[in-house]
C-alpha cells in the first residue's frame, strides 16, 4: 500500500494528472472546500466560490480558510485510506490538493509544530508535484473563465494574485518526491503519467509484499 500526495500550483495541470491515474487504476481522493463561515453561504444554503475565492486570495484570509477547511479535511482521507488499504493491502492511494505545501507553511507560521497541519507533507508515503511555466499556468487559468477581452484579462490578473500565495514550483519539487513537468504536451504528461504509475506500484507491492 502507498499514500501518495499530488499536487501542483493553479493551472499545473494536478487535476488531469489524477485523471490519468485514476484511469490506470489508482484510488484518487480530489480535495473540495465546502464551507468557510456564514458569510459566504447563501440563503438556498449553497456555498459563494466566488466570495469565497475573493475571502481568501484578495482579503488576505487564506490562511484561516487552511486553519478551518484542512483539518477535517485531513481526517477524512486517511479514513478514505484507511478503508481503501483494507480492500487491497496493495492499493495505491492519491490525494489530489493544491496546497500540500502551503497549509504546512502557513500552519509553521502560525508557530504549530505537532499539529496535523504542520506535518501534512510528512504523511504520505510519496508526493508528487507537478509544475509548469507560470505564463502557461496563467493563461490556462484565464481560459478556463470562458470569458474574452476585460473577461480574459481579469481571469489572468486573479491567477497571478493566487499564485503569488503559492509556493514556487521550484521549491515544490525540491521536497518531493517526483515531479512532472507539465508544458502543454497531453501525450507527453500522459506518459509521464504512466510511468510514475509503473514506479509506484512497484513501491507500493514492495510493501505489501507482494510478488510479480
Amino acid at each position: 500500500m502507498l499514500s501518495v500526495g499530488l499536487t501542483g500550483g493553479l493551472g499545473s495541470g494536478k487535476s488531469t494528472v489524477a485523471g490519468y491515474l485514476r484511469e490506470l487504476g489508482a484510488e484518487v481522493n480530489a480535495e473540495i472546500v465546502r464551507a468557510f463561515g456564514p458569510e459566504v453561504v447563501g440563503r438556498d444554503g449553497r456555498l459563494n466560490r466566488a466570495l469565497l475565492a475573493e475571502l481568501a486570495f484578495r482579503g488576505s484570509r487564506l490562511q484561516d480558510l487552511n486553519a478551518i477547511v484542512h483539518p477535517a479535511a485531513i481526517a477524512a482521507q486517511r479514513n478514505w485510506m484507511e478503508q481503501v488499504f483494507k480492500r487491497d493491502p496493495a492499493a495505491i492511494a492519491v490525494v489530489e490538493s493544491a496546497l500540500i505545501f502551503e497549509v504546512e507553511r502557513d500552519a509553521r507560521a502560525r508557530g504549530e509544530t505537532e499539529s496535523v497541519l504542520a506535518d501534512w507533507r510528512r504523511r504520505f508515503d510519496r508526493v508528487v508535484v507537478v509544475t509548469a511555466p507560470d505564463d502557461v499556468k496563467i493563461a490556462r487559468y484565464a481560459a478556463r473563465s470562458g470569458a474574452n477581452g476585460p473577461g480574459r484579462e481579469a481571469g489572468a490578473a486573479d491567477a497571478r494574485t493566487r499564485l503569488a500565495h503559492q509556493i514556487p514550483d521550484a521549491q515544490k519539487a525540491a521536497r518531493a518526491d517526483y515531479v512532472l513537468e507539465n508544458k502543454g504536451d497531453l501525450a507527453t504528461l500522459h506518459a509521464q503519467a504512466a510511468e510514475l504509475w509503473q514506479r509506484l506500484k512497484a513501491e507500493s507491492n514492495k510493501v505489501a509484499g507482494v510478488e510479480f
